[in-house]
């Protein structure tokens, strides 16, 4: 049964430096871009390829709290439960943004077939589809992640699965970095990838990969394991 966790540990450790890796990867400059219903059609395939990126996302957010969740129930069931509901409705605010980008590409690709179309038309298609998909990725799927992401540290720092102080530095990182960034997303007080943005969610982001590398190199702690084997 150790064993079993070990191989856990070890492989939500490589899906958390994955999901860093694969966000920064769906990160896509031509769609927040000015002139973007030409420029969509122009760079479909590099589009495309950074919608697929969004859609493995989904995937690996799915994926931590299913295999967590044999471990995770022994402790707090209630939570573990909550963690696994808000991921999925994560997963589901992601597939909304992929398949926004999805629309985008089809609306370009009407917008030139057209000739001399309508241009206010076709604009304010392009700018509802646009602020809907930056309402869901930097706003509502952050929160409902972060709500997720508070129950999972919540977790881990009952069962002391992982050294308390990184269970606390996800608690605080999360309030203070991933909820902060969005809220001040959603008033118009900072805009998407500003050095303002990536300053505030450094810390979430430096804690997962130090969390990432701990559950490789460390794994959970064993006599924690051991004593619900």
């Amino acid at each position: 049964m150790t064993n079993v966790f070990r191989k856990k540990s070890i492989f939500v450790g490589v899906l958390l430096i994955s999901s860093i890796a694969v966000g920064i990867l769906s990160i896509d400059p031509v769609i927040d871009g000015m002139d973007n219903l030409v420029n969509i059609s122009h760079h479909s395939k590099p589009i495309l390829i950074r919608a697929f990126m969004q859609f493995i996302l989904a995937l690996i957010y799915a994926s931590i709290p299913i295999i967590l969740y044999s471990l995770f129930k022994t402790f707090n069931t209630g939570l573990t439960i909550g963690f696994l509901v808000f991921r999925i409705i994560t997963v589901v605010f992601i597939l909304i943004g992929w398949m926004s980008i999805l629309l985008l590409l089809t609306l370009s690709q009407e917008f030139i077939q057209a000739g001399s179309p309508d241009l206010r038309y076709f604009h304010t298609l392009d700018n509802l589809i646009r602020s809907g998909r930056d309402l869901i990725n930097h706003v509502a799927m952050p929160l409902i992640l972060s709500v997720g992401n508070l129950m999972f540290y919540y977790i881990l720092y009952q069962s002391k699965l992982v050294p308390r102080w990184l269970s606390i530095w996800g608690i605080f990182a999360t309030i203070l970095s991933s909820v902060l960034a969005s809220i001040l997303l959603m008033f118009d007080v900072i805009n998407i990838i500003t050095p303002t943005y990536i300053t505030l969610t450094f810390p979430t982001a430096l804690l997962e990969l130090i969390l990432a590398t701990w559950l490789i190199v460390k794994g959970f702690d064993t006599n924690i394991v051991n004593s619900i084997s």
